[in-house]
């Protein structure tokens, strides 16, 4: 298990202080060269292999510093840029600091972010930030290189975010954004958004093996490489393979492979990018309680054994930027293609006593899509410094999907197959205003427009739709004293429901009347925040929120059909805080609480609760680094109770694990690093739900009870890494 270290709101410079303070002057951005870089990891040695600092300066130094649509910005939560209290960057040193069980784990760097897992490793990961269970990322927004990891209308279910194809060696950094404040920011983003990119050239060339519990084996390389003029070939593998505690292993089988040619510098360069992932796997789900507590199964048993899947993922993307001192202009593209076919039995005999539950879902799909925008730094009568931008991005899905009942793996009917046409646009404008040195505005405007034309295998459920939606932000900062700036934010916001479910009038499953549901469904939000940088060793951030969802409608990929909840407002606080204690030694504390609830009540579920709701969590790190060539840390996450049902009479229980890291680095580039997971070996559950199921023997109608995936007991991995 990993745990979150970095309260990532920290990133703070004297420069940046001084820039929140000046009126008339944008700073310059300053250029970092290679030997600087250099110096600067070396100080800063973390992990196994070199990472040097995001390249994001361009190539003079006269540039000003911006936000808007910075992708990987290390000032994205500086005093003096930030457009609220709940927007931040992760460096890659901070990535690397903390052991990560699996993949996906390193974006609980973003504070409040929970990420867990409900079944095999293969695929997505289970969400939870802001009060939300976010399933596979419904409401949370994640890009790499531009590139959406969101899947609209997936097998799985809306918004299925896998991010099993990065190499978390290779990533750059990150920035974050939550809550809809933001006009850059479109489909599932109302929770919050995550953009990643990899490195253009690495500073150093490194090979890694790993090995641990649980049949742990992972290799892992990246090399780069001058090419040209001013040019860089990027080169990197990873092989992993990995068992679990289960009875029955998880048999995981990945491959990821990654080349990038870059030329320039990230503001004033061109990169061409193409990526390829496969894995199989097995898996043990979630399984009932009174199966582990009379016997039948062991607590890392299944019901069972032929659940498991496979995935694929071949991409090709690119990007050109350009940037000078009045303008910085952005352009990207990308097509992917994906496939996905899981195996799951959730339910066990509830449906078939006699083939058992077992279904497959598929999901075979290729995306294309672009973006482009302009921002204009200005200034207007009375020295009013202005950025302005305007963006266009579009988005086209051809997908085959379709829900299979089986046995063992064994296709035994269709439930419903759909060829499905998926398209968007979307275009916004930001504008933000420097009043004077205590005060600047930013407003935008952002408007989708979908379209999705749907065949269905039931000719009832064919049809097409369309539907468009307007998004107003404004935020306003407030500088009350030096170091210290204040944030009132308010926006809308929307996420997409499944195509399918727009036209859905037939239950495929049972052949009841079904009503379709909405295409886009608006969320609107307001956050207040503070952030504070006394010193250059201390960051503080406080922010309060609200959010609200006109109906939390989502198709349910495992039954086929549509389900429409009620609305909802979650009302929150996050803290974030980044202490450095001593040169070699950083203290690192977030805490986050969110009280979510239906705003209408369902006569046939009385309660407002919402299942599976976060309500609170903890992370709080030691970490140490350059200390005689010693590096690690010391890491805790606090996942606390949620309601399982909506009056709230069945709730899961809290997992606290704790885990480490201690690593040393040789003169000869030969680093080796021994990680630790949940070191106090705690009995907890990665996930639970509360539903009815069947065993043999059970009655027709089956059994309410608590369902669970277990958190993986005591484990450890030991890395060997050679940079050169």
């Amino acid at each position: 298990m990993r745990y979150v270290l970095a309260s990532v709101a920290t990133v703070m410079t004297t420069n940046s202080m001084a820039f929140a303070q000046s009126p008339v002057e944008l700073p310059p951005v300053e250029v970092t060269t290679q030997a600087q870089k250099a110096a600067k990891a070396k100080g800063q040695q973390l992990n196994s292999a070199t990472v040097p600092q995001p390249d994001s300066a361009p190539l003079s130094g006269n540039e000003p510093s911006f936000s808007a649509v910075q992708s990987i910005d290390s000032s994205a939560n500086a005093v003096g840029i930030a457009q609220s209290a709940s927007q931040g960057y992760v460096s890659p040193q901070e990535i690397a600091a903390v052991p990560a069980y699996r993949t996906g784990e390193f974006l609980e760097a973003v504070p409040g972010l929970v990420v867990t897992q409900h079944s095999g490793e293969g695929k997505a990961n289970q969400y939870f930030v802001r009060g939300f269970n976010i399933d596979h990322g419904t409401d949370l927004a994640i890009t790499i290189d531009g590139m959406p990891v969101n899947m609209r209308t997936h097998g799985h279910g809306q918004g299925y975010a896998d991010t099993n194809f990065m190499i978390p060696e290779i990533i750059r950094g990150l920035t974050y954004r939550k809550g809809p404040f933001f006009a850059p920011e479109g489909n599932f983003s109302s929770a919050g958004a995550i953009h990643l990119d990899i490195f253009d050239e690495l500073e150093k060339n490194f090979g890694r093996i790993e090995a641990g519990s649980f049949g742990h084996r992972r290799a892992v390389a990246g090399m780069s490489s001058p090419v040209g003029v001013d040019g860089t070939v990027l080169v990197a593998a990873e092989a992993h393979l990995f068992d679990g505690p289960w009875e029955r292993p998880d048999d995981l089988e990945k491959f990821n492979g990654v080349m990038r040619y870059s030329k320039g510098s990230f503001n004033n360069g061109v990169a061409l990018t193409a990526m390829a992932y496969s894995g199989h796997w097995s898996s043990t789900d979630q399984i009932p309680l009174r199966a582990v507590e009379s016997g039948i199964i062991d607590r890392f048993g299944t019901l069972d054994p032929t659940d498991g899947g496979s995935s694929h993922r071949y991409s090709l993307s690119g990007r050109w930027n350009q940037t000078d001192a009045n303008s910085q202009t952005r352009v990207s593209a990308y097509v992917v293609k994906s496939d996905m076919s899981l195996f799951s039995n959730f339910t066990y005999f509830l449906n078939d006593p006699i083939n058992g539950d077992q279904f497959q879902q598929s999901d075979d799909r290729v995306l294309t899509g672009a973006s482009a925008s302009r921002t204009v730094f200005g200034t207007l009568v009375g020295g009013v410094k202005s950025e302005t931008t305007v963006g266009i991005e579009g988005r086209y899905d051809d997908i085959d999907v379709a829900l299979f009942n089986t046995a063992k793996r064994a296709r035994l009917s269709t439930v419903r197959a759909d060829k499905v046409q998926e398209g968007s646009v979307g275009v916004f404008a930001e504008n933000t205003l420097r009043w004077t040195d205590w005060l600047r505005t930013t407003t935008g405007l952002r408007a989708d427009l979908y379209t999705a034309s749907i065949d269905s295998n039931m000719p009832v459920n064919s049809g097409d739709d369309t539907d468009s939606i307007l998004s107003p932000k404004f935020g306003l900062v407030l500088v009350p004293w030096a170091a210290t700036e204040l944030y009132l934010n308010a926006g809308t916001g929307f996420h997409s429901n499944d195509a399918r479910g727009t036209v859905t009038t037939v239950d495929p499953a049972s052949g009841d009347p079904a009503s379709p549901t909405p295409y886009l469904v608006r969320s609107k939000g307001a956050e207040i925040g503070v952030r504070t940088t006394p010193s250059s060793w201390l960051t503080s951030t406080l922010s309060l929120f609200v959010l609200d969802f006109d109906s939390e409608i989502v198709f349910v990929g495992d039954a086929g059909t549509t389900e429409a909840s009620l609305p909802s407002r979650r009302i929150g606080g996050e803290y974030s805080l980044h202490a450095k204690l001593l040169p070699w030694l950083s203290l690192d504390f977030d805490a986050a609480y969110t009280h979510a609830r239906f705003r209408e009540e369902d006569p046939d579920a009385p309660g407002r609760y919402i299942p599976g709701a976060v309500e609170g969590v903890v992370a709080a790190g030691l970490s140490f680094d350059n200390l005689d060539n010693w590096f690690g840390s010391i890491n805790v996450r606090y996942f606390g109770p949620r309601p399982l049902i909506e009056d709230n009479s069945r709730r899961s229980g809290s997992s606290t694990p704790v885990s480490a890291s201690l690593g040393y680095q040789f003169s000869d580039g030969l680093v080796v690093r021994l990680d630790g997971y949940n070191l106090l070996d705690q009995t907890a559950s990665q996930i639970d739900y509360y539903y009815a199921s069947r065993l043999p023997g059970e009655p027709v109608d089956g059994v309410e009870d608590f369902h669970f995936h277990p958190l993986e007991p005591r484990s450890f991995r030991l890395s060997l890494t050679k940079e050169w």
